[in-house]
């Protein structure tokens, strides 16, 4: 860069031709001191003005992850409202040690295997502990937000194997998914080392990398697989088939809490997808432009409702013609099959995609859940169809309609 300083005796010179009376020099150098006074106030504002850009994205994310970690909440009373009354304290318990092991063991190892870097493209070797941690690109708001992310694929766990799950083996499987796998899986993807990351130009898939925006794959679909295999390895609940092998239904012993669940899982959803962006404060064009990562955020929010609102009418009209009555349930199933879903590409699909999605992720969880049926799979939340079947629909909806010009705001 060019020096900005001023010079009293070339500016002496350029004014006269010569710097030959003390007059010229005392001129020059009261306007040489007027604007280094001037260029000093002009690098205290841009200072000040990065800082509060610096405050706002840091708030902004801070609030994201207060949203997400609100979503515990939501998990806690879908699954107390899903599950028969004598074992509601123990599903209670096993969403809080979600939260509470989970942040020891995403402080000490999860989220150095997810963000250590430098590192290969398969695990993270530093942060453990959060050595190092702040730096630039790495605060400690960014640590709350993504341990809010990895208590969330725990807490899809918890419900495919209620109700008949040992205390201490449960605390086993929640910190070890936490610690390690949930981890691993994130760094493929949204670690700028990770092998699949699309932000990385030798990524080893198909060379351009996966879009996973807020976790369709990353978070829903890692809980609903794990919740999937604890589910088989540990049977049935007894009572869920009768001998001649015909499904009989055990139902939640409130669709109150349900619809509770719902509404506060539906509500954090504004800070797991539009949150995603971590900063807010970002223009894409000139000074007062419409266009800047706010407006991007807006879309992201609209997406994701939209989506939602898709699947919740088409599983409740969807479900009528199957089983000939109304159930809320099934509605805040599927509503959250459409969040599910539109979580990979929310930030790179336009509204009308977002309805189609939507639309599909419903009649994928109406599937899941017949094929769940015949095979004789019992899963009291939904949760491996729900968050596993419409995860992956949603990473595939989003190779299909992801928009290009989207790409620059993430």
């Amino acid at each position: 860069m060019a020096d900005q300083s001023c010079s009293a005796l070339l500016l002496g010179t350029g004014a006269g031709g010569r710097a030959t009376g003390n007059l010229s020099q005392l001129a020059a150098g009261f306007i040489c001191q007027r604007f280094d006074n001037i260029s000093a106030q002009f690098d205290t504002v841009n200072a000040a003005l990065t800082d509060a850009a610096s405050a706002v994205d840091t708030t902004y994310l801070l609030f994201s992850a207060y949203l997400v970690f609100a979503m515990q909440l939501g998990f806690a009373m879908l699954c107390a409202g899903s599950v028969r009354a004598k074992n509601t304290m123990n599903i209670m318990l096993t969403n809080v040690l979600d939260a509470a092991a989970g942040g020891i063991f995403y402080y000490l190892f999860g989220f150095a295997f997810a963000f250590g870097t430098p590192s290969n493209g398969f695990i993270g070797r530093h942060f453990f502990g959060l050595k190092e941690i702040p730096m630039i690109g790495f605060d400690y708001s960014y640590f709350l937000y993504q341990w809010a992310f990895a208590i969330a694929a725990a807490g899809i766990t918890s419900g495919s194997i209620a109700e008949r799950t040992q205390f201490v083996a449960y605390l086993i499987y929640s910190s070890f998914l936490t610690g390690f796998v949930y981890p691993i899986v994130s760094h493929w993807f949204w670690s700028a080392d990770g092998w699949a990351s699309p932000s990385r130009p030798d990524n080893l898939l198909f060379g351009s990398g996966a879009i996973d925006f807020a976790g369709s794959g990353v978070v829903h679909m890692v809980g609903g697989i794990a919740g999937l295999w604890g589910a088989l390895i540990e049977g049935p609940r007894i009572g869920r088939f009768d001998h001649a092998g015909r499904s009989v239904a055990l139902r939640g012993h409130s669709a109150s809490l349900v619809v509770l669940g719902t509404f506060l899982l539906w509500f954090g959803w504004y800070g797991f997808n539009p949150g995603s962006f971590i900063t807010i404060l970002k223009s894409y064009g000139p000074s007062g432009s419409i266009h800047g990562q706010w407006s991007a955020v807006g879309r992201t929010a609209v997406t994701t409702t939209l989506a939602g609102c898709s699947a919740a009418l088409t599983t409740l009209f969807g479900k009528r013609l199957i089983s000939g009555h109304w159930n809320v349930t099934d509605v805040c199933n599927g509503l959250l099959g459409g969040f599910a879903a539109i979580t990979s590409g929310c930030s790179v699909v336009d509204p009308w995609a977002a309805i189609i999605c939507g639309m599909v992720a419903a009649c994928v969880l109406i599937g899941c859940n017949k094929l769940a049926e015949r095979l004789k799979y019992d899963d009291p939340l939904e949760a491996a169809q729900l968050h596993g079947g419409c995860g992956s629909w949603g990473l595939i909806f989003t190779g299909l309609f992801a928009k290009g010009k989207s790409f620059r705001s993430w």
